[in-house]
């Protein structure tokens, strides 16, 4: 199991670098992730940047489904397409969030 250092923190990572255990998520590991997604290079990560993260895992712990970008911005009351502003896409948000890759075959937003 791939894994690397961040923060003094080992962040535990699969082959595609989703993170391996979900429960292990906190503004340090979502700041290593969006590091190595190209994502900002500062920590902690914007305040509108963590509403969208947070949100995105309520969601999932809810649901066990990633919301869509509309659901994702009205409920944190930012623009329209926020995923987008603040993140390169949605699915590099879910990502950052910690969420398991999917394979449900379907597009994921």
């Amino acid at each position: 199991m791939p894994s690397f250092e961040y923060a003094e923190k080992v962040i535990r990572v699969d082959e595609e670098g989703y993170l391996e255990n979900f429960e292990e998520w906190d503004e340090t590991v979502a700041c290593g992730l969006a590091d190595r997604e190209g994502v900002g290079k500062q920590c902690p990560l914007g305040e509108k940047q963590m509403e969208i993260l947070s949100f995105i895992r309520q969601y999932y712990k809810k649901f066990n489904a990633v919301p869509v970008v509309r659901a994702v911005c009205v409920n944190v009351h930012q623009p329209r397409k926020c995923e987008y502003i603040e993140f390169p896409d949605p699915v590099i948000a879910c990502k950052i969030a910690g969420i398991p890759k999917l394979n449900t075959g379907y597009p994921l937003m």
